[in-house]
């Protein structure tokens, strides 16, 4: 009788921990994909650390859900191949969802964005006229870049665009002269001008106006809801303010959340 009852104990031992065992592997994990270099929604910080707005919200939407969160650096270029290899399962690091409606499955837009030109202070260059026969740079498969090719008559003005993989090599090469002028999104803008102060200004004409939202792999809609319902309530209880907040002298624009409108 001790032998079967130690038998039968020993199966309801083995049953909790396989159950355990499947309640952990049952987490939700977030995989965010990010450019590494698309400050102030996604960079390296000065410890050496991925650091970022968009980063900050996403590690405080799995602290209140329970989700495990895990940091992916991507080539921007490759977003969609990562995507679909499930090497991540979103893209949250200023992800453009205008034009790009039909390609995933998308959050609710959380930030307004403008593409704009910049250019060095002591250029002369004043206005998107002034750039006629001049070098024009944007990331590779950026919004920055559609928004040229999408604007024929500005692109015809132009000498040359140039698209490189990221915009710290392009902001390298507006120093030296090589390129005249970088097309970018604001955020990214504004991080450069106050981190190099006196050496550049942003152009008063956008190129085009978007917005950002949280991009999933189209289909995906229970992730999709789920991070979408939480990013909610984080606007509405003062967590995206608060984190924002954060990220302003990196050249984020509290007024471009549009979520928090």
């Amino acid at each position: 009788m001790k032998k079967f009852f130690a038998l039968i104990l020993a199966a309801m031992l083995c049953l909790t921990m396989c159950a355990c065992g499947n309640s952990a592997s049952d987490k939700q994990t977030l995989i965010v994909g990010f450019d590494a270099e698309f400050p102030p929604f996604g960079f390296i910080g000065a410890d050496g650390k991925y650091d970022g707005f968009d980063l900050a919200m996403a590690r405080e939407l799995c602290k209140r859900l329970g989700w495990e969160y895990k940091e992916t650096a991507i080539d921007w270029n490759s977003k969609d191949s990562e995507l679909s290899s499930g090497n991540i399962n979103c893209i949250w690091n200023g992800f453009t969802c205008t034009g790009r409606e039909d390609q995933y499955t998308w959050s609710d837009p959380y930030v307004d964005n403008s593409i704009v030109l910049v250019v060095k202070k002591d250029s002369g260059i004043a206005s998107m006229a002034d750039l006629a026969g001049k070098t024009v740079m944007a990331q590779a498969a950026s919004s920055a870049a559609d928004a040229i090719n999408g604007n024929e008559a500005f692109k015809s003005s132009l000498k040359e665009v140039i698209e490189l993989a990221d915009y710290n090599t392009g902001f390298m090469e507006l120093k030296q002269g090589t390129v005249d002028a970088i097309a970018a999104d604001q955020g990214v803008a504004a991080y450069q001008i106050a981190n190099n102060e006196g050496e550049y200004i942003i152009l008063d004409e956008a190129i085009s106006t978007e917005q950002y939202a949280v991009g999933f792999l189209k289909g995906n809609t229970e992730l999709r809801d789920a991070v979408n319902a939480e990013l909610k309530k984080m606007a509405e209880d003062g967590t995206m303010l608060k984190i924002a907040q954060n990220y302003v002298d990196d050249g984020l624009v509290i007024e471009s959340l549009c979520m928090l409108k």
